[in-house]
């Protein structure tokens, strides 16, 4: 089955014209694409998953992911995410450090991966067992900037039911000390979610935490208010002195790709 997964991927591929995938990340991820694009790759896991359905458990499909999760191609990772998303009625906590170790060991070293992981697997898992939470603290503080985005990124699902918004709060502000732009922009993608449910504490809290929230963070966290409130915001949080002082310390973006 990898194989001919493999093999279908490859010749899905498309010359790059004017989607390029590349494009899309930076750094040194060491990627490669096929350039399939969304639709037609998520069309393909669909096909894959019903071909074994009712014949595969949640292990089966696991069993393949561990398999497409190393592979140099995002697509590879994406069918394999994919797949194990299809049997999530069949979740249970102990995929939970699985899924860490995919991140743990840089397969997901790209954001794309990772909020994949995320939201299709780690939130439904979350929504299911919301006891599994709090575990997520420990991963705001972990060495790899992947488990890290995890951890607040991992709350969206639950989040957006109205569960774990003093867990969400915590982490952000765990994470806003975090130099990375990609921490700094989940953040704040988290805090805005948090906004829908309750607006009002998030302005508080804002308001509250604004000298240490970086200006990134903020602008993210913010754009669901109305535009006089944004102002408001913008004036009285003084986030911008965080960023400007670890910027001066970062290399160029042109230097970081």
């Amino acid at each position: 089955m990898l194989e001919t997964i493999k093999r279908c991927l490859a010749r899905m591929s498309r010359p790059t014209g004017k989607f390029d995938a590349q494009r899309y990340f930076r750094g040194d991820h060491k990627l490669r694409f096929y350039n399939i694009g969304t639709q037609p790759m998520r069309a393909f896991a669909r096909s894959v998953y019903e071909a074994k359905r009712g014949v595969w458990s949640v292990d089966d499909a696991m069993t393949l992911a561990d398999e497409l999760i190393t592979d140099d191609y995002l697509e590879a990772k994406s069918v394999g995410i994919e797949i194990v998303a299809r049997f999530h009625r069949s979740f249970r906590p102990s995929l939970l450090p699985r899924w860490k170790r995919w991140l743990t060991n840089n397969h997901s070293a790209n954001w794309a991966t990772t909020d994949s992981i995320c939201g299709q697997l780690i939130g439904p898992l979350l929504v299911r067992h919301p006891e599994l939470a709090e575990r997520l603290r420990a991963w705001s503080k972990d060495r790899n900037m992947w488990v890290r985005r995890a951890s607040i990124v991992g709350l969206i699902a639950i989040v957006r039911k109205g569960m774990a918004l003093d867990l969400a709060y915590d982490i952000a502000q765990t994470l806003h000390k975090d130099e990375e732009d990609l921490i700094q922009k989940a953040v704040g993608w988290v805090l805005r979610e948090c906004g829908k449910v309750d607006a009002k504490r998030l302005e508080t809290y804002l308001l509250s935490n604004g000298s240490m929230i970086p200006r990134t963070t903020l602008r993210y966290a913010i754009e669901r208010f109305p535009e006089a409130k944004r102002r408001r915001l913008l004036r009285l949080t003084v986030g911008a002195g965080f960023s400007r002082s670890r910027a001066a310390k970062r290399p160029s973006a042109a230097a970081t790709g």
